[in-house]
């Protein structure tokens, strides 16, 4: 696929999402209960009602009478987004199937979940109604929670064990096994590619915020490749990545505020897991977050970086290869780049992809993972320390 085919592509997928989500209309109370019931072997429904904060597809939590599971976690997909469903459900049942043995023969010294696929009664991993929405059930996990934002260091250090856990449970699953449902996804050049496409059919309106973003990336071009190049060079090993390793997809146990899980598997494709290292970092360690509009302060935390580093590494040990260790500190820096590269551009084309509130948000939003990798290469040095006292 053509860079400018991938991007569109993608922008299309935002569209139909951002025109469409506010027009689907609410399921009756009555239908979401006679949908539940098609995933439901034991017990009656009791209640049916929306949960969690997710942007993509409409969730629910069945409440049953049944004592053996009081809840399971119903999803309507946004078939506008994943546009091949069927091969995401397919990914899931092999990954989790694969991570439920493993954890089932070797169980871990503290606790670990993966969400499992509810089957229909006629045995089948989703069903369909009568519009012909594309509906699934999930296992729910109890006694747990999500977080929006790093509360202090442990919980870093418990993301980063969430991550670690994750790609040591699939590390011996074959990438080949699971469909790339999201072609070209985290691939920088195709994204440096469709920007200079981009550029060249805008008119550019001087100021100190873009020329500030095309010096970012004017002076960091030639960087752009260095993951890809390693992987084709056989240096990283192609493996499964989860795509999506943001905080809010760690599920801490109430209790024990101890992470145990890591959810959201639908981007879980052959990858990189240094797409997922890099991404985890830059958004866990930017305290101001993603949306400030105060960018010149963002900085990247490297005591969180240490913490997220520390909880990955006591787990992924056991995988890693020197070469994975020597491309870390690159994908981090890479990866605060790569995403402020996408925001940009964006904004070049019209804010087609991202979804914005004002025509300037994604040039804020660049300025803010320039800003950041700028203070990531400003600590070059005690990165990589940090990275390397942990091998």
């Amino acid at each position: 696929m053509s860079p400018i085919a991938f991007v569109q592509e993608r922008g299309e997928w935002c569209k139909l999402y951002m025109n469409t989500t506010e027009q689907i209309a609410s399921c009756s109370t009555d239908n979401l209960v006679a949908i539940a019931e098609n995933f439901i072997l034991n017990g009656q429904v009791l209640d049916v009602r929306s949960f969690g904060n997710g942007n993509i597809n409409d969730t629910f939590l069945v409440t049953l009478t049944s004592s053996e599971e009081e809840h399971f976690v119903l999803q309507r997909i946004n078939t506008q987004v994943f546009r091949q469903p069927q091969a995401i459900m397919a990914n899931m049942r092999i990954l989790t199937e694969h991570v439920s043995k493993k954890l089932k023969l070797n169980p871990p010294a503290r606790r670990w979940e993966v969400p499992r696929v509810l089957l229909t009664k006629d045995g089948q991993d989703h069903c369909t109604d009568t519009k012909g929405s594309f509906w699934r059930g999930i296992s729910f996990i109890r006694g747990s929670q999500s977080i929006d934002r790093i509360r202090d260091r442990s919980d870093a250090v418990e993301i980063g064990y969430a991550l670690g856990m994750f790609h040591n449970l699939i590390s011996d699953l074959p990438p080949e096994r699971l469909a790339d449902t999201l072609e070209g996804f985290h691939i920088t050049p195709l994204y440096l590619q469709y920007y200079k496409e981009v550029l060249a059919k805008t008119k550019l309106r001087p100021c100190a915020e873009i020329n500030y973003c095309l010096q970012s990336i004017s002076d960091r071009q030639k960087q752009v490749s260095v993951l890809e190049d390693a992987k084709t060079q056989g240096k990283l090993p192609l493996r499964l990545m989860h795509g999506d390793p943001k905080i809010n997809n760690v599920i801490f146990d109430t209790t024990t505020q101890k992470a145990a899980s890591i959810v959201d598997l639908d981007t879980v494709k052959p990858g990189l897991i240094h797409y997922d290292i890099g991404d985890c970092l830059r958004s866990a360690c930017n305290l101001a977050g993603e949306e400030t509009e105060k960018w010149e302060k963002v900085y990247f935390d490297i005591d969180l970086c240490q913490g997220i580093l520390q909880g990955y590494l006591s787990v992924a040990k056991a995988f890693l290869t020197e070469n994975d260790y020597i491309y870390m500190y690159d994908a981090i820096r890479l990866l605060a780049w790569e995403l402020g590269l996408r925001f940009f551009t964006d904004y070049l084309a019209g804010n087609i992809y991202f979804k914005v509130k004002h025509p300037e948000h994604n040039l804020i939003r660049a300025l803010v993972q320039f800003q950041l990798a700028k203070s990531i290469e400003a600590q070059e040095t005690a990165i990589r320390k940090v990275i390397q006292d942990m091998k």
